[in-house]
Parts: C-alpha cells; structure tokens; sequence
C-alpha cells in the first residue's frame, strides 16, 4: 500500500479559490482606504508645507543636487512631451501597480506575499512621514520657479487650490510613492522571473523619476527617502527562495501559504492541512 498526501476539505476548488481572491481585494482596499484617508489628515497645514519645502529646495543646492528645471525643461520642448508625461503620472501609477500584483498572484504566489507585505510596509511608513513631514511640491513653491505642468498643459488629478482638493493631499510629496512603488514593482519583476531582458524593468522607475520631477510635483529627494524607505522594508521583509513558488496556479492562501489545488506551502507559512489517501486499498 501506497499513499500521497491531497489537501483536504475547503482548501482546494473553485470556491476557496475565489475566497481567498475576494478576501485579497479586500484587504488592499482596505490598506488603500486608510492610506488615503490618513494622507487626508495633513491638508490644512499649508504653511508648514512650504516652509519645509524652502527647506527641502536648500538643502537640494546644499547637495549640489541638478536642478529639477533641468529637466523640465526638457519636457517642455514639445507639447506632446508634456502631455505625455503629465498622462504617464495620472494614469500609469496605480493601474500599473494594480497589474503587477495582479500577476504575482496569479503566476507567483510566494513573491505576491512578499511584494504585497514590502509595498505595505513602504506605504505606511510614507503615511507616517506625510503627517510628520508635510512637504508641497515644487510646483507651488514660488521660489523653485517651476510650472505646474499639469495645470497648464492637462491632464491634471489636482485642484489648483490645494485647500479646495479634498481627494488628495497636495502636501504629501515625501516620499514619493510614484517612485517607491515603480522601483517596487521593477524588483519584485526581477526577483520573480527569469528572462535576461528583466533588468528592462528598471526602465519603469527610471521614468518614473523623469516623470516625477519634470512635472514638478516631487524633488530628487523625495524619490531618495523612497528609495531608503523601500530598502528598510525589505530588509524586514524576507524574500522568497528559489522554489518557494509552486508555479502557476489561482494564487495564493494568505492563511496556508499554498496555492489551490497545490500541498505546496509557501516557505515561511504554515502548511496547509492534508489527510493520506491510500492507495490499492481493497485490490
């Protein structure tokens, strides 16, 4: 006699399958909501806004850091330039991070946990600085003398009065999770396929960067503490292992770790429960 072990009972079919994916959804839209909420909070502190963005402007020429206008510059040479890369920081932001977890969940279980873990961590550790530090961007600073390319050229996700804007906060410019998602999402690629080509991915925060700053709603800094903040999350984080992926499959049990259909735990989670299954009995 022979025997193998099947998981056992709700943890495998369609049905947990679409659990697990709903009670997914949920929570990142938890996180989301909290996230913007808290950012919500720092609105009505205009004034410190901009001291600490004189502040911040500075110690940028402290730095001897570029210029922010040298690349806008750039941008402005063409309308279609500016354009372009006022849509690609309206719209690439949140659907391109939505897509990447998206694919992690289904094609990389072990590096979805992982990614969405790290990209937490980043995110509420930018909440809390956004309350402690409320920065405005440059593009209301008057003495970086940079144009609010959005406002004049469109498309725009921001009032033009801050105090009117009650679905973001315009004092929220460090870090900046334009960039610390990008980068997140250039790694977490990296780390979780095999393709020669997968450093291109970095090409993705890079233009994210030139994006961030040429529109004028972030400074190098902002995108240097990002990237130091990302950093300390995975640190705390671990990554996976090689073979902690069972492959393909309807994504991942938060709970078990295993993906459906699959006794494959995920390295650092608890393995899902199984009962043995003889084989040949009553031949």
């Amino acid at each position: 006699m022979s025997s193998y072990p099947t998981p056992a009972g709700p943890a495998a079919g369609p049905r947990a399958a679409r659990r697990r994916l709903v009670r997914e959804l949920l929570l990142v839209a938890g996180l989301f909501t909290v996230y913007k909420a808290g950012r919500l909070l720092s609105t009505d502190r205009a004034d410190e806004a901009l001291r600490n963005a004189a502040r911040i402007w500075d110690a940028e020429r402290a730095l001897h850091l570029p210029g922010e206008g040298a690349v806008q510059r750039l941008l402005l040479h063409g309308d279609a330039l500016v354009t372009t890369a006022n849509t690609y920081y309206a719209g690439v932001h949140f659907p391109a991070t939505a897509l990447f977890l998206i694919w992690l969940y289904v094609r990389r279980p072990a590096h979805y946990l992982w990614a969405r873990r790290v990209l937490a961590g980043l995110t509420g550790a930018a909440l809390a600085l956004h309350l402690a530090f409320p920065l405005a961007p440059p593009r209301l600073l008057g003495a970086a003398r940079l144009i609010d390319t959005a406002q004049v050229y469109g498309p725009s996700v921001y009032r033009a009065a801050p105090a009117e804007d009650t679905l973001a906060n315009q004092f929220a410019a460090m870090p900046s999770l334009h960039f610390g998602w990008a980068l997140m999402l250039a790694l977490g690629m990296i780390a979780a396929t095999s393709s020669r080509w997968r450093p291109l991915w970095l090409l993705h925060p890079l233009l994210t960067l030139l994006v961030i700053v040429g529109t004028a709603n972030h400074y190098w800094l902002d995108a240097v503490v990002a990237a130091a903040l990302l950093g300390a999350a995975l640190l705390f984080v671990p990554r996976p292992r090689a073979g902690d992926d069972p492959g393909r499959g309807s994504g991942p049990d938060p709970e078990t770790g295993s993906e459906t259909g699959s006794g494959t735990p995920v390295r650092g989670l608890p393995r899902p429960r199984s009962t043995v299954v003889a084989v040949g009995a009553g031949r």
